[in-house]
């Protein structure tokens, strides 16, 4: 084993048999890492002109972007990220970086960039030849704004992918759009991206086929096709693809659907790469509380008579409508308590389904009057408009509708909070964001390529809460750190809006819709007018640093500008999960608690330890893991930014073994009361498993 991964793992052994944390070693893990490693991979140049000049003719690096600058000012951005004489915090961020993000040789055997370098090319490329953007950005960046994974990865290389990795597509009920769609996956999957699929609008099993009875062979089929796209198209074999497909809990086939993901499912329909989710409208949960049994329909029954999809409809709107329409099949009929314990046992042996619900997306959703949120993302973090595309036989036009790709990225909160203008640092982050948005062209989607010239939507998002509240031995779930998010995630929202709006006064331009948004009516605000947001707490007011609430004043100078002069993104917030990407800032993932106070993660053959941003010997106790938390107290913290995010948040739940399926299923029915959009995984870690650990302390 080599000599930094022996002081890495020192850190394990020393927590093991003690409990205590030896920060010292993993800082010397990463500095013997550079002395042995990276220090004698590292080209060498003699100077910033040779090598950005060696990196342009040699293809690594795209011609142009840097032809948009003089060398002078080149030199002074390079000048800026390195004058913070960066240091990775620990073993694992520089370790990450250097295996993951930072530009090598085609053999793989060298490396081209440090850590500065990347961050400058990042800042220079987005930039597109504005000085005063780049500057900006190489500071912000250097002291808090993240880009995505595929924006850090991808950008001003020759080689590269597309800088989004979220997208969503709809699939319509003909042969024509299924292949269309198939296609549309690999295309995306190529490209690295994780694709959301809707199959709600798909008939069921057993429906008509030109009028010939018991010949559809319903969702199934297609989410197998769906699933071996996805594997086919693997990234040049460094990783499978990755999709999610969606259906409606009141469709005709969800009972299949749900047994797909089981360890014990048949394999003629059984999911094993293939993540599900579905969408439950406020009438099951209704039905649900009441224990009533549910009717299941056909998306074909329902279009034949009414002309509208099944994923267009509101369920809680129709339901009894539907159950009153004697040209409506009732499919199946099945208590909800018993369907819903179906979908908690699945979650408990698998993690899945996904699930979003569609009416509180809907009543959080600023653009309800354009169109309709009708599936997520891949992450459950993306919840944007779509509009389903007809793909008509090859001797007929197509009608293009409106299909999601967001770019990511998000905001250090622990460095967040230290910036000396905070609303500046938003504002670059969604100049920055939008430039990703203005670059990205998916013309292979067609779909996908309209929506993101009309809609210019973008997804800033946060990492690292639980770590900050740490630092300022805040309990996480408890009611300072709701406060904090309260007040932070209000001025994260308020200056994205004026950022936004400032964009649209400078470009002269709004996204599609906004006349019909609650942002034109200026009904958005009323809510931040009427519930000013305070600092209740002294060390809440310590932990935001140099963030100042928003006042009423601000919000009622906000409603006027956007009414005046709009605002350019239709979509501006959503948090992601962050796994990879935090890593290297070590900061802890997203607004999540932690899961591990010291993580092991296995490389091929070598083994990587990673204690938790700011865990320290005195905090070792108050700093929760996630299964020992209260997830009330979680969901609690999530509700509490969620009413603050246009979008959704990625939010994983965490349970042990002793959970029952009563158990996790009033623990969704307080998230869907709390107004929670989304849910991702469910986790489950074993209270034996656990029990042993703690006994070898």
């Amino acid at each position: 084993m080599k000599e930094y991964l022996k002081l890495n793992n020192e850190v394990l052994n020393t927590y093991t048999l003690t409990g205590k944390i030896d920060r010292e070693k993993d800082k010397e893990a990463a500095k013997v890492y550079f002395l042995e490693e990276i220090n004698k991979q590292t080209v060498f140049f003699h100077n910033l002109k040779e090598k950005l000049d060696y990196l342009v003719e040699e293809e690594y690096y795209e011609e142009g972007f840097l032809d948009k600058y003089d060398f002078k000012f080149i030199k002074k951005i390079f000048d800026i990220a390195y004058g913070y004489k960066f240091r990775f915090p620990s073993f694992m961020s520089a370790f990450k970086f250097y295996n993951n993000y930072a530009l090598k040789t085609r053999d793989g055997k060298n490396i081209l960039e440090r850590y500065e370098d990347r961050m400058a090319i990042i800042a220079l490329y987005l930039a597109n030849g504005d000085k005063k953007l780049a500057e900006k950005s190489i500071r912000h960046m250097m002291e808090s704004y993240q880009t995505a994974t595929p924006t850090t990865l991808n950008c001003g290389k020759k080689a590269r992918g597309e800088f989004v990795s979220c997208f969503k597509l709809m699939v319509d009920d003909t042969m024509n759009s299924i292949s269309h769609n198939i296609g549309n996956a690999l295309q995306l999957s190529k490209l690295g991206g994780g694709v959301g699929i809707s199959l709600i609008d798909l008939r069921c099993a057993g429906d008509p086929i030109k009028e010939i009875e018991n010949r559809a062979s319903g969702v199934m089929p297609v989410a197998k096709l769906l699933e071996n796209s996805f594997s086919y198209a693997n990234q040049l074999g460094s990783r499978a693809g990755s999709g999610v497909v969606w259906l409606n809990i009141f469709h005709g086939d969800i009972i299949d659907f749900l047994s797909a993901k089981k360890p014990n499912a048949d394999e003629k329909i059984r999911l094993a790469t293939l993540s599900t989710g579905i969408v439950v409208p406020d009438i099951f949960f209704e039905l649900l509380k009441e224990d009533k049994d549910v009717y299941l329909f056909s998306p074909y029954d329902i279009y034949k008579k009414y002309g509208k999809r099944m994923s267009e409809i509101n369920m809680s709107e129709v339901y009894y409508a539907l159950l009153d329409d004697p040209d409506i099949r009732k499919l199946k009929k099945i208590n909800s308590r018993k369907l819903y314990t179906e979908v908690k046992k699945t979650q408990i042996e698998s993690g899945y389904p996904f699930e979003m619900f569609e009416d509180n997306v809907r009543k959080g959703n600023p653009l309800n009057s354009v169109g309709k949120v009708k599936i997520l993302n891949l992450c459950t973090e993306v919840a944007q408009n779509q509009e389903t595309s007809i793909i008509t036989d090859y001797d007929e036009v197509d009608i293009i509708g409106e299909d999601v790709s967001c770019n990511l990225g998000s905001e250090d909160i622990h460095k967040s909070t230290k910036s000396e203008n905070f609303g500046e640092l938003i504002e670059t982050s969604v100049e920055l964001l939008t430039a990703v948005s203005d670059m990205t062209n998916i013309s292979n989607v067609p779909s996908v390529s309209k929506g993101n010239k009309e809609m210019h939507s973008v997804g800033l998002g946060v990492m690292n809460l639980h770590g900050h509240l740490m630092d300022n031995s805040i309990q996480y779930g408890e009611a300072e750190s709701l406060n904090f998010v309260d007040v932070y995630f209000a001025a994260l929202n308020y200056h994205s809006l004026r950022a936004s709006n400032n964009i649209a006064k400078k470009r002269k331009k709004t996204f599609k819709g906004f006349d019909k948004s609650t942002y034109a009516t200026g009904e958005y605000f009323d809510w931040y007018l009427n519930n000013p947001i305070e600092i209740k707490y002294d060390v809440v007011k310590k932990a935001l640093g140099n963030i100042e609430p928003v006042t009423v004043e601000q919000w009622q100078q906000l409603k006027k500008d956007v009414i005046e002069h709009g605002l350019y993104h239709s979509y501006r917030l959503c948090v992601a999960p962050t796994g990879s990407i935090s890593y290297v800032r070590s900061a802890t993932a997203s607004i999540s608690p932690i899961t591990e106070r010291v993580e092991v993660r296995d490389y091929g053959d070598s083994r990587t330890i990673y204690p938790m941003p700011f865990l320290t010997n005195e905090n070792h106790n108050d700093y929760k893991e996630a299964y020992e938390m209260d997830m009330y107290k979680m969901i609690d913290l999530y509700a509490t930014a969620q009413r603050h995010v246009d979008q959704a948040l990625s939010m994983t739940l965490y349970i042990t073994d002793d959970w029952d399926t009563e158990m996790l299923t009033r623990l969704y029915y307080y998230a869907w009361m709390k107004g929670i959009k989304s849910t991702y995984y469910v986790r489950q870690r074993m209270k034996t498993l656990e029990d042993c650990v703690a006994c070898s302390i």
